[in-house]
């Protein structure tokens, strides 16, 4: 595991940090040099960035190291942001974009076929029922044979749940390409689920 820089400090009380539940408090705050504004971010945002990670990637041995990238990434970017109000959206962005990286240097380094499906991570849900689970993980092997943004569209979107002008705005796209992806990895999705034995089922129980 890489060594990590320190992107958190200790984080002060509410009434002393005059910033709570008000992003654009927040990103003055943390340009004002405020020592809990850090904290905070991540405290605000460590769940969202996590969630976002994990739909795009699924169960993923780095993914508390790309976690960390985020928001190195953003805590360096955040002085530029242009619309304090817009911090979220600004921020699910750089996590799609540190998914995207993680995606494509796998692919060119075959990444998939050097590390066996059980070096991979379990659900992190220990409730998740067996068949359930099964099927989540044949979900995911699919998408990892997608292109990569065709992916990244379909997992914000399908397994997030995220609406559609969200989806373009995080990949950074217009809302037409978006929806020209969806429908293309859509079709692929359903191409290769339906050859799955897992998944088989599963979907054509949801076209009927």
């Amino acid at each position: 595991m890489r060594p990590r820089l320190q992107v958190v400090e200790p984080l002060a009380p509410a009434d002393e940090r005059g910033f709570d539940g008000d992003d654009v408090a927040l990103v003055e705050a943390f340009r004002r040099g405020h020592p809990a504004a850090r904290r905070e971010l991540h405290a605000r945002y460590a769940g969202h960035v996590r969630r976002v990670l994990y739909r795009v990637l699924g169960p993923d041995p780095d993914l508390a190291d790309l976690h960390h990238d985020v928001f190195v990434r953003a805590l360096v970017s955040l002085p530029k942001l242009q619309d304090p109000a817009a911090l979220k959206p600004w921020l699910t962005s750089i996590t799609v974009h540190v998914a995207r990286s993680a995606i494509n240097r796998r692919q060119r380094a075959r990444w998939l076929g050097f590390r066996p499906p059980e070096e991979l991570p379990e659900l992190e849900a220990e409730t998740v029922p067996p068949e359930v689970r099964e099927a989540l993980n044949a979900t995911w092997a699919v998408l990892r044979a997608m292109p990569t943004d065709d992916r990244i569209a379909f997992s914000l979107r399908y397994i997030d749940g995220m609406e559609l002008t969200d989806v373009a705005e995080a990949c950074g796209t217009s809302l037409a390409t978006i929806k020209r992806r969806l429908a293309r990895a859509q079709q692929r999705f359903m191409t290769r689920a339906l050859r799955s034995p897992v998944l088989k089922d599963w979907v054509e129980e949801e076209t009927r």
